[in-house]
């Protein structure tokens, strides 16, 4: 029969989970943003043949393009994923949509003004000029060959203009097949570029879901529990699974993207299911508190390795089939269960024994 941990000097237990929790946040900084996150192109292969995926990455970096390519076997055959950061020039074209869509209000307000008001002309043509520079710079990245001041009418610039955007990233994913068809042959291929403003957005949606479920995680939990140690103890419990999940993810090079950040999010969840229960099982029932977290224990490392034999599945699953998808879940999920067990019974079992032995004098 396995001892229980908490007999004894039990706040030795602090150290590994300590230990794991620094070595995350030195990781931390190496986290690399997925797509979804960064922007840029995946373009998607279904090979023919077997190229050499270090030389191809290598031309594209020598070429300008931030790319990484894998290769793998699947069901249908050999595929390659060939990922590319947006460019400069994807970026400035960015910018230079959201400058005239801001202009374009200007200038369509006072030309109507203009057309009954002679005295707002010179604005009006002031302010045009300003849309027509950033309309033909536009055009220039996006390999027209035309001028704003062709476009009397706001409506047909507009249209012109929304081209150019469109063609700024045809031509790096044309420039970056080019590269392709040199190494690789293929059989089909698809591309899917998300832009520097809807990764801009992913971020800001991340960020505020992330910061909405701890604030109302913490609101919960005080209201249930009514003490200020308990509630920091499951707070902190939760902080750190998703801090060793992601310094694993750094460690072993997943990516953060939708899939992994949906991961991380599960986490939470679980994390604080195992919190509760410990905290419950010690400020809430009566008895030994060493023989309770012991007795929560028990309970929470069946919940934890139901889940981790779970995961396991799709983690093989995901070695089988290649579909990243499942990796990147299955890999995220499984380093924060493993990071949760350490945590909650290490790190948070300590907290609110001490809490409840020292603070609520019930004696060691």
């Amino acid at each position: 029969m396995i001892p229980n941990i908490y007999k004894g000097d039990y706040r030795l237990l602090l150290i590994f989970p300590l230990i794991l929790i620094v070595l995350s946040i030195y990781y931390l900084p190496n986290l690399k943003l997925g797509v979804d996150f960064r922007g840029g192109t995946l373009i998607t292969l279904q090979l023919t043949n077997e190229p050499d995926a270090a030389a191809l990455q290598n031309e594209l970096l020598a070429n300008g393009f931030d790319a990484n390519v894998k290769v793998y076997d699947s069901q249908l055959g050999k595929v390659a994923e060939v990922e590319v950061s947006q460019t400069d020039q994807m970026v400035r074209a960015e910018q230079l949509k959201g400058g005239f869509a801001d202009q374009l209000d200007t200038v369509a307000f006072l030309e109507a003004e203009a057309n009954t008001n002679f005295s707002k002309e010179a604005e009006y043509l002031a302010e045009r000029a300003k849309l027509d520079g950033i309309a033909d710079e536009m055009f220039e990245l996006g390999g027209l060959n035309t001028e704003a001041r062709m476009y009397d009418n706001l409506n047909r610039l507009q249209d012109k203009f929304n081209e150019a955007y469109m063609r700024v990233n045809d031509i790096q994913t044309a420039q970056v097949m080019e590269i392709i068809d040199q190494y690789a042959q293929y059989s089909s291929h698809s591309a899917m570029t998300v832009s520097p403003a809807l990764s801009t957005h992913f971020l800001e949606k991340a960020g505020g879901v992330v910061l909405m479920s701890a604030l109302l995680s913490v609101v919960l939990v005080f209201f249930f529990f009514r003490a200020v140690v308990p509630s920091i103890a499951v707070i902190t419990g939760a902080a750190c699974d998703i801090i060793i999940a992601m310094g694993a993810m750094s460690f072993f090079g997943i990516p953060l993207t939708l899939p992994s950040f949906a991961a991380l999010l599960m986490l939470i969840g679980f994390s604080l299911d195992t919190d509760v229960l410990l905290t419950t099982r010690l400020v809430k029932r009566r008895g030994d508190p060493r023989e309770n977290a012991w007795d929560a224990m028990k309970t929470g490392m069946t919940m934890s390795f139901s889940a981790m034999v779970a995961f396991l599945v799709l983690f093989a699953v995901s070695m089988l089939t290649h579909i990243s998808v499942y990796y990147e879940i299955s890999a995220v999920a499984l380093a924060g269960l493993v990071g949760d067990v350490f945590a909650t019974w290490g790190l948070n079992a300590v907290m609110v024994l001490y809490y409840k032995e020292h603070m609520k004098g019930g004696g060691a």
